[in-house]
């Protein structure tokens, strides 16, 4: 298990025992497979741009996330649309595709974060509207969704670092999902 890895687990494990706590979720690192994902798609190096919560939808949705009597938070400014534009510049950046300077840039629009972790199914939702430009002309538009569910034990102290991981991985998923998309593919070799 990697460090950061560890950290995040013993950060999880640490709210879990405390019962009623407010945390920062784990810094997001970048995932294998997506980095084998972006470069076998040969995506060129691309920018990122402005990441927010899409229009009408309430503040609470990019502030924060409960889990059971836990209240989990992104560490960049309390946003999971920011959260978002983290995880994709992780696996971007890992991948050599990551370019302040590109005319291509990914732009996203937070629409959905939620998780429930009863006692049994548990299931959480990550979506945003992504977009991508090249010198302003919009080239691709498209709301995109990653959705997982699991078993989560009665036991708080192993269900909350499981939903906390699950969660973070939501984002990851996320990415894959844009990386595979054909639409998004075409997009930026034009």
């Amino acid at each position: 298990m990697g460090r950061a890895a560890r950290a995040l687990f013993a950060a999880a494990s640490l709210l879990a025992l405390a019962g009623c706590a407010i945390a920062p979720m784990g810094t997001p690192i970048p995932s294998v497979d997506n980095i084998g994902k972006a470069r076998a798609a040969g995506i060129p190096p691309l920018a990122l741009g402005q990441f927010a919560l899409a229009p009408g939808k309430p503040p609470g949705l990019d502030q924060s996330i409960s889990i059971r009597t836990n209240t989990v938070h992104s560490p960049f400014g309390s946003s999971f649309s920011a959260y978002l534009k983290e995880s994709l510049a992780a696996d971007l950046r890992a991948a050599g595709l990551l370019d302040p300077a590109s005319p291509l840039v990914l732009a996203g629009e937070l629409t959905d974060s939620r998780i429930e972790v009863p006692v049994g199914t548990a299931s959480g939702t990550v979506a945003a509207r992504l977009t991508l430009t090249r010198s302003g002309t919009q080239l691709y538009a498209k709301e995109l969704r990653a959705q997982a569910s699991w078993q989560a034990p009665f036991v708080g102290v192993e269900a909350v670092p499981m939903a906390v991981n699950h969660y973070q991985e939501l984002y990851r998923q996320l990415t894959r999902t844009l990386l595979e998309d054909p639409e998004f593919q075409a997009a930026v070799r034009r």
